[in-house]
């Protein structure tokens, strides 16, 4: 018996179907609005696609709903999400979405692993979000458009995600972060 899918692609099929039908919106008129292919959107919608987390979020946008909105079990608390949302080239590099709060638009709260010398590159969010990041364990450099910081444990950084970001760890070994993300 195979247990079930755990990443944050579980659940947007159904979501994103629900939400495009609540929404009034054919796949034709949801991909132009978005940016995202019509193509990417069906096979979304069956199941059998990946897709960027930047392209889930212009989905999330595109329907007016949150990002948990679009990747949560329907029936989840939106405080105990626990979805993997991205892994790196090693089993120990991984991005779990744990949960989300209100905000503006939302909040939400990740738990990030990267193995040592590895890193993920993230697209720029829209204008007035912001990302919190503390750090546990090792070492951890934020590139930015604004200038690259380094992190040690205990320490954090805020600073807007509109904007081109990457995390590199920069320690021998497992560097481990929280990170919230606010719209």
């Amino acid at each position: 018996m195979q247990s079930p899918r755990r990443d944050v692609l579980a659940h947007v099929g159904t979501n994103l179907r629900r939400l495009r039908t609540a929404a009034g919106l054919s796949q034709t008129v949801l991909a132009e609005t978005s940016g995202i292919s019509r193509r990417t959107i069906i096979n979304l919608e069956a199941g059998e696609a990946n897709i960027s987390l930047s392209g889930l979020d212009r989905l999330a946008e595109t329907l007016g709903v949150g990002f948990v909105d679009l990747v949560a079990a329907p029936a989840a608390s939106t405080r105990d999400i626990g979805a993997l949302a991205w892994r790196g080239t090693t089993p120990e590099s991984e991005a779990v979405l744990l949960g989300s709060a209100p905000a503006r638009s939302e909040a939400q709260l990740w738990s990030w692993t990267l193995a040592a010398g590895d890193r993920y590159d993230a697209d720029p969010d829209p204008a007035g979000w912001h990302e919190m990041v503390v750090v546990t364990e090792g070492r951890l450099r934020i590139e930015r458009d604004e200038g690259p910081i380094t992190l040690a444990p205990g320490d954090h950084a805020i600073y807007s995600s509109a904007q081109s970001y990457a995390y590199v760890s920069v320690h021998d070994g497992v560097t481990r972060f929280i990170r919230n993300v606010v719209s």
